[in-house]
């Protein structure tokens, strides 16, 4: 069972379940926007996305970032996905991140976008 992220009550009173899809997609929100020492019992944890998001905009910084960020969705969610693409793009205090992945279990292709805003 997949619990539901951010936890929710369901209407029987139970922790509200999600799909396999839903769950990747929260696993790989969680992960994105979390910087690495954040998580006491898992320091390394995260991609360090948000420690850049006041840099300069740069074709130098996106590419870092894209790098980044492609190697923490494969360390931690190599065994539920398939990476085919990740596309970074900082637009002031907006943190803008396109992930197309393939769903290992079912094949399925998703295209997910994420976005955190700073103001």
């Amino acid at each position: 069972m997949n619990i539901a992220f951010p936890y929710q009550i369901g209407a029987d009173g139970r922790s509200l379940a999600s799909t396999d899809a839903d769950h990747v997609r929260d696993m790989m929100e969680m992960l994105l926007f979390t910087n690495p020492g954040e998580r006491v019992i898992r320091p390394e944890f995260g991609s360090g996305l948000l420690q850049s998001i006041f840099a300069p905009n740069s074709a130098e910084l996106a590419a870092t970032l894209q790098l980044t960020v492609q190697a923490a969705l494969t360390q931690w969610l190599g065994d539920l996905i398939e990476l085919r693409g990740v596309e970074v793009l900082s637009d002031d205090a907006t943190l803008r991140v396109t992930v197309r992945y393939m769903l290992r279990p079912t094949g399925e292709i998703v295209t997910e976008n994420f976005s955190r805003s700073l103001t």
